[in-house]
């Protein structure tokens, strides 16, 4: 494989850090051709659906991405705003307040990009542009708070295939998660705290639901079920919860085969049937709205209780750009740029070595 051309090397550049946030991505469109094109890029992973290709290709092709697309670019309009996907406006958002927050803390040597681990901007062109504006150190931060091998790893898989075509690699540091980060914790409870101070008091049951993962995969070792369970009882003890007044549950089951459980759904329609006044609904796995939260729980969520008998229910929404969260973001990543700090340099060291550089015969 050829490598990539590499941006001139120019001796005594100042160093600089870029800081990658990488989010699972989203159709550049809510239209079936533009649904059908992220749908085939996400379900081609091998991280994300683990069935042989033998097996999995005929059914991908040969039915999914045939039906699919017109039913979930039906969902994605329901969703989309004036601004476009809200997944991709809110990362978008966070990445550009987290510059100014580490800008505010004196951390001026750094740059922050998104980029998505299907669909647009992708993960290689954010790597691109940190490369050519001179960052030769990257911090990677997959924006999902539990670690699974189906959304963490498979970032890793693309910085690294992107590597894989580099001529010129930085460091790299990666970010593996913050399932139970103080200051995260902190924002989910300010967030759910403030909600109910509006309402006028915690409602009978708060259900945390998460993205769900087949079964099978807390079996071969993945640690995601019991990092999400951490997080709903951090969040839980934060909020001065009850055992019985909360419940963590997993959402988007897709397929046939058995995913953890308890399932969302089933749990929304079990309660609803208790005839409970008021649910309250937070989805603690996912940093920004995007259309499992805006859609399958504010809109499906919703009429499923309410068929089965419940009565009031609120989605809470993700912390997207919360100021509390863009600070606990921040936190997140200070260890990571104290480890990839280097020596400082004024203009006279850096234009030294590019004297001494030249001396011995460099272009630059």
């Amino acid at each position: 494989m050829a490598h990539s051309a590499a941006p001139a090397y120019r001796h005594g550049s100042p160093a600089r850090v870029g800081i990658l946030l990488a989010n699972l991505g989203t159709p550049d469109a809510p239209t079936p051709s533009a649904v059908r094109r992220y749908l085939r890029q996400f379900l081609s992973d091998r991280r994300v659906v683990e069935i042989p290709r033998l097996v999995w290709w005929p059914i991908l092709h040969g039915v999914i991405l045939n039906v699919r697309p017109r039913r979930s670019a039906a969902k994605y309009r329901e969703i989309w705003t004036a601004a476009g996907s809200p997944l991709l406006v809110h990362t978008e958002r966070q990445g550009r307040l987290l510059a100014e927050v580490l800008q505010a803390r004196g951390v001026t040597d750094c740059d922050v990009v998104i980029g998505m681990r299907y669909g647009n901007p992708s993960i290689a062109t954010a790597l691109d542009s940190l490369t050519a504006r001179g960052c030769d150190r990257v911090i990677v931060i997959p924006l999902y708070p539990q670690y699974a091998a189906s959304t963490t790893a498979s970032v890793f898989d693309a910085v690294a295939a992107w590597g894989g075509r580099t001529r010129n690699l930085p460091a790299f540091d990666f970010v593996r998660g913050f399932h139970d980060h103080p200051a995260y914790i902190a924002a989910l409870a300010a967030s759910v705290r403030e909600h109910w101070a509006r309402a006028g008091g915690a409602p009978d049951v708060l259900v945390m639901s998460f993205h769900g993962v087949p079964r099978r995969t807390l079996d071969q070792g993945d640690p995601y079920h019991c990092l999400c369970l951490k997080t709903a009882r951090l969040l839980a003890t934060a909020l001065g919860l009850a055992d019985d007044a909360w419940r963590a549950t997993f959402q988007s089951r897709f397929g046939r085969a058995e995913w953890l459980k308890p399932y969302t759904q089933d749990t929304l329609i079990e309660l609803g049937s208790r005839k409970l006044a008021r649910l309250d609904v937070v989805c603690p796995g996912f940093t920004s709205d995007c259309l499992e939260t805006l859609e399958e729980i504010a809109m499906e969520g919703k009429q499923a209780y309410q068929a089965a008998g419940g009565g009031a229910y609120t989605y809470i929404p993700c912390l997207n750009e919360r100021e509390d969260w863009l600070r606990a973001l921040a936190d997140i990543v200070a260890p990571h740029l104290a480890a990839l700090a280097r020596p400082a340099e004024d203009d006279a060291d850096r234009a030294a070595s590019r004297e001494r550089a030249r001396a011995l015969g460099a272009a630059q």
